[in-house]
């Protein structure tokens, strides 16, 4: 079968559960083209992306200065690798840097990976500048966390479906619940060698749990007075998805560490980065992390353009009142309804509560039913949807998709 060849829904489908590992669960729809806030099915049916693709395509699909920063690095040069120096890295690392105010940037390519970055680095630092004995660093990470799917990153996971049967898991990681300084001052106070604290400013997967204000402000002053770093994830958080650039932005936390990936490239190619300044930083020597893409040509012209759509466009500002808009709305739906309990969100990460337990289906099945409805959107957590879409989305649209999801909660009522 040729790679160009047309496939119906039917036949990709098929094809996908008997070649490919079965990694995933995906809605039932095969999409073939996006643009902006919109996806199109094999058959030509047209959808709201309610999913951004986990908050990738902030920028929406197929953004044409991104697209086109793409094609011609491309069509110039790829990869060279870090063995040599290439001609667009230097200028992007000064762009990003100073984008988000920091000293340096260490570019890698998937989320996961930054964050396994993020954890090296904060180890290393740990041991020749704070002091901490070789092999004793700890890391303190947050109960319900989603930091990606690597040996180490579930070692530290409470999702046993991603753990069961992937050990023996890495030593070195406290877990604390997440939005309670308590439990955090008192792990600092009583436990030696803590390193870092490695936290999302608004937990995705756990369900768009956003934490009290001042928690994240707190927990950055405690981390300054005991000499921890504070390690911000924002691979899905960040890049103007909650009405801010960043989600610490919210409360003016500058992090230690900053992991950002996903709408970095605004889903185009994948490019992640952790940020740092030169007293953390530079603990890493030449030969002691690494990637074969990071830093490629290719990653650099794209998230330059990604990051310049997100300042010229405005997203973040978009994000902010879109989002308190889409809010308003499903509170007024949400004060009678039986079937969803209530709203949660910042900016245009939000999500609604379904009236029913985790192991129940409710949730997937008002998701097949807004897919028929024309939006696309997914549970977590079982009885959780999350609804993001891209920032480029527009008030007539919202409008129109809040009347798609509550026309089809109206018929989930008891």
């Amino acid at each position: 079968m040729s790679v160009l060849e047309k496939l119906n829904s039917a036949d990709a489908i098929a094809l996908e559960d008997k070649y490919g590992a079965h990694n995933y669960h995906p809605l039932p729809v095969v999409l073939s083209r996006g643009e902006g806030v919109y996806v199109w099915d094999a058959e030509g049916k047209q959808y709201y992306d309610f999913l951004s693709a986990y908050s990738a395509v902030n920028q929406g699909h197929c953004h044409p200065k991104i697209v086109g920063a793409m094609i011609n690095q491309a069509q110039t040069l790829t990869l060279t690798s870090r063995a040599f120096y290439n001609d667009k890295l230097g200028k992007y690392e000064e762009f990003v840097t100073k984008y988000f105010g920091f000293d340096k940037v260490l570019p890698m390519n998937t989320g996961a990976e930054a964050v396994e970055t993020a954890i090296k680095l904060c180890r290393k630092w740990a041991y020749e500048r704070k002091g901490i004995a070789e092999h004793e660093a700890k890391i303190v990470v947050c109960e319900n966390n989603f930091h990606g799917r690597t040996t180490t990153i579930i070692s530290f996971s409470n999702d046993e479906n991603a753990r069961k049967n992937f050990g023996p898991y890495t030593e070195g990681f406290i877990k604390i619940p997440y939005d309670d300084i308590e439990a955090l001052e008192n792990v600092l106070k009583s436990e030696k060698n803590i390193a870092g604290f490695l936290v999302e400013p608004i937990q995705g997967e756990a369900g768009v749990y956003v934490p009290a204000e001042g928690y994240l402000a707190k927990t950055k002053q405690l981390c300054k007075d005991h000499n921890v770093l504070f390690i911000a994830d924002e691979v899905q958080t960040g890049i103007a998805r909650t009405g801010k650039l960043l989600a610490v932005n919210h409360e003016n936390v500058q992090p230690d560490v900053l992991i950002l990936g996903k709408a970095l490239s605004g889903g185009a190619y994948p490019v992640s980065a952790v940020l740092a300044n030169d007293d953390i930083m530079n603990v890493i020597k030449p030969g002691q992390h690494g990637s074969t893409f990071g830093g490629n040509p290719i990653a650099a012209a794209v998230a330059i353009a990604a990051l310049e759509v997100v300042e010229d466009e405005k997203l973040a500002e978009n994000a902010e009142a879109m989002g308190q808009l889409f809010r308003k709305k499903m509170n007024e739906y949400i004060a009678n309804s039986t079937i969803a309990t209530l709203v949660r969100g910042k900016g245009l990460l939000n999500a609604v509560v379904i009236n029913d337990t985790e192991d129940s289906s409710t949730a997937w099945d008002i998701c097949m039913s807004l897919k028929e409805n024309g939006l696309l959107a997914k549970p977590t957590h079982g009885n959780i949807i999350r609804f993001a879409p891209p920032l480029v989305m527009n008030e007539e649209q919202l409008l129109d998709c809040v009347n798609i999801i509550t026309k089809t909660l109206s018929a989930f009522e008891k």
